[in-house]
């Protein structure tokens, strides 16, 4: 398990280091990020449900042998309350060095209040349907 990291105080800035840990393919900043639960959950785009670190980890590890993820988060849908908050975006992701053609992938990601801070303790990605909308394209990156 990652050790233990002083971080931002807001669940925005949780996930605003989250996809600039994704974008480094920065595993121990990406892991830091995580509740320290053990039932924490990762769905990849077409993958079985993983739960726990040492799958969680093993998983984004093979994600960042293929290189790091370059993701504009678009279209937040944030809900939140004293502990807990339910972030659901649209990804532009592109991967590998040569920002290849972009997927669009859906995103939830759900984030507790702990003696810690802000963690995440889901993070559930399919592939959209369809083409990404051209209203999107020219959208603002939220990081």
């Amino acid at each position: 398990m990652a050790k233990s990291r002083k971080l931002q105080g807001t669940v925005e800035e949780v996930e605003t280091a989250f996809y600039d840990a994704l974008s480094h393919a920065d595993l121990d900043a990406l892991m830091a990020l995580w509740a320290e639960d053990e039932e924490i959950v990762c769905v990849h785009p077409g993958a079985p449900r993983l739960t726990g670190h040492d799958a969680i980890r093993a998983s984004w590890e093979a994600v960042f042998e293929r290189g790091g993820l370059h993701i504009r988060p678009l279209q937040l849908h944030a809900v939140h309350n004293v502990m807990a908050a339910v972030h659901n975006l649209i990804e532009d992701v592109r991967q590998g060095p040569q920002e290849g053609e972009a997927r669009h992938i859906l995103a939830t990601n759900v984030y507790l209040k702990t003696a810690r801070g802000w963690r995440m303790v889901m993070h559930h990605a399919s592939i959209a349907p369809g083409k990404m909308p051209e209203s999107l394209t020219g959208a603002t990156v939220l990081h």
